[in-house]
């Protein structure tokens, strides 16, 4: 990477390529200057500012609140000129992309899609992390974030990417020694398996009788991902809840047995892209939305 100018632009830059990667040494490396070289600028960056900016203990380096705000500042002055750049430079797509994404969603959908993104941009580096936890994606510094299912209330703006069927499931296996549950009410004899991050005791929704009702639903194993899910679903522990994409390949195989699906309510799971607003949205972020919304509408879900 070449050497940056040492001017007010390429201090914000050392200062957030510093927070960015957890240390000085790791920000020299990726900068092609030497730890000695950061330390100094960011010492003559506070010195300018007349503010501490960084805490550096032998275990973690932490933000100051003066530090926060420059951060945050300094990193949307960053993508501004990045932005410039880009428009000078035709467009092309220049720097990190920090992509967050569901593990089985990830796995299936969003890494396959990387290739032709990555082809179209090749002067682009992706970072792409795969979780299903909750994600704070400021403190994660994450630019966009792709998650499943209804939206917890925040800050974040939300851009519906698309849409996948439910489908309630379980192995022959658990069948065979449970038996198969013919009515909504039936689960409650069953062992269902449920997310760990929902709040109280679950409910699945059905139509019956010409009404759309919530069936509480229990059992003996609750997980943080989809993909545990489908393989505790396949060891016979119970019945699970799944995306039909996430769980299509087992139900044609006959490893899975889907359930209740005269019941079936119409029931979708959401795509969505989620990113910080505040102000406009950054462009490679923009780019690999409707990217991602044009790969997801030639795919089959379900």
């Amino acid at each position: 990477m070449p050497r940056i100018a040492m001017d007010r632009s390429g201090e914000m830059e050392v200062f957030a390529r510093v927070v960015q990667e957890g240390g000085f040494s790791a920000a020299a490396r990726s900068l092609d200057l030497t730890p000695s070289a950061v330390s100094k600028l960011i010492a003559r960056l506070e010195a300018r500012l007349g503010a501490r900016l960084l805490v550096r203990t032998t275990r973690a380096l932490t933000l100051t609140e003066e530090g926060e705000a420059f951060h945050h500042a300094a990193t949307r002055i960053i993508q501004d000129l990045n932005d410039a750049d880009q428009a000078a430079s035709g467009g092309a797509l220049r720097g990190r992309l920090r992509i967050n994404a569901s593990i089985p969603f990830g796995s299936m959908f969003v890494a396959p899609a990387l290739r032709g993104f990555l082809e179209n941009n090749p002067h682009l580096t992706v970072d792409l992390s795969l979780t299903d936890d909750i994600v704070d994606l400021l403190a994660q510094r994450a630019d966009v974030a792709i998650r499943m299912g209804t939206l917890a209330d925040s800050g974040l703006i939300a851009r519906k990417l698309g849409e996948s069927p439910r489908v309630i499931c379980a192995a022959p296996a658990y069948l065979e020694r449970r038996g198969i549950p013919q009515l909504p009410e039936d689960l409650a004899g069953h062992d269902c398996l449920t997310f760990n991050f929902r709040r109280g005791w679950p409910t699945w929704p059905f139509r019956q009788d010409g009404r759309n009702i919530e069936q509480p639903v229990r059992g003996n194993l609750i997980v943080n991902n989809g993909e545990t899910m489908r393989q505790m679903t396949l060891a016979g522990v119970g019945i699970a809840r799944l995306g039909s994409f996430h769980v299509a390949a087992d139900i044609s195989a006959g490893r899975l047995t889907p359930l209740l699906e005269a019941y079936n309510p119409g029931d979708l799971e959401l795509i969505s892209a989620l990113y910080v607003g505040g102000g406009p949205i950054p462009h490679r972020v923009r780019v690999f939305i409707e990217y991602m919304a044009k790969a997801l509408k030639q795919l089959s879900l379900g």
